[in-house]
């Protein structure tokens, strides 16, 4: 059963220097309250793995404007111009990763996958450095996992034993986060001090191991 924690204690796991998953796409479907949290802290350092960056006021992007992120890898920056201002710099390096292999990375850090083949990136800059696989012909690159120390994510509604649910696309990329951390925290937008509906889950919650309920 997961542990029903506050975004306070919620913070003690997440240590300077750690990868830190952030769910969400922009401000739909993401965390907010633990993020407010770390920010009281002196937590610093951190590799910020996330869709994108959201915006200068928000969830992510507050974490990037107090310059506690050393290092994001995002497919999106554009929407958070200091993003971009302390990569300039040379502030924070930034690496840029097509959506939908930032995806399949995490997922493959979850199935326990030594890597995924894509052609996506092939003659790009996203190429360099990276090996190159040679599949019946067509080239495609190989791309390593990506696993994180502490995955926050939300949830719609999520019960008792941390099985979680969503409406709409808040699940982005929550789902494939919960998957490939070593410790997962649920923000819960409601909780249910019951069970959900089988039919609802779409986390089960084995894969939770926190929930911090959102402050009404």
């Amino acid at each position: 059963m997961a542990k029903i924690i506050s975004a306070v204690q919620a913070c003690s796991f997440i240590k300077s220097g750690m990868t830190l998953f952030v769910g969400g796409f922009l401000k739909c479907g993401t965390p907010k309250e633990v993020i407010k949290e770390i920010l009281k802290t002196d937590t610093k350092d951190l590799t910020l793995v996330g869709n994108d960056t959201s915006l200068v006021d928000s969830d992510r992007g507050l974490l990037v404007v107090n310059k506690r992120v050393k290092k994001v890898i995002a497919s999106h920056i554009g929407l958070n111009p200091e993003t971009g201002r302390q990569m300039n710099a040379g502030e924070m390096e930034v690496e840029l990763v097509p959506q939908g292999t930032l995806c399949e990375r995490i997922r493959a850090a979850g199935a326990g996958l030594g890597g995924v083949l894509t052609p996506t990136g092939i003659g790009t800059e996203v190429q360099k450095g990276k090996q190159v696989v040679n599949v019946d012909g067509k080239d495609y690159l190989l791309e390593k996992p990506l696993r994180g120390d502490v995955a926050l994510i939300y949830g719609s509604k999520v019960d008792r034993n941390g099985n979680v649910s969503f409406i709409g696309t808040t699940r982005n990329t929550n789902v494939v986060m919960a998957t490939a951390a070593d410790v997962v925290i649920v923000e819960a937008d409601e909780y249910i001090d019951g069970y959900l509906d089988p039919n609802e889950v779409v986390i089960p919650g084995l894969f939770i191991d926190y929930i911090v309920k959102k402050e009404k």
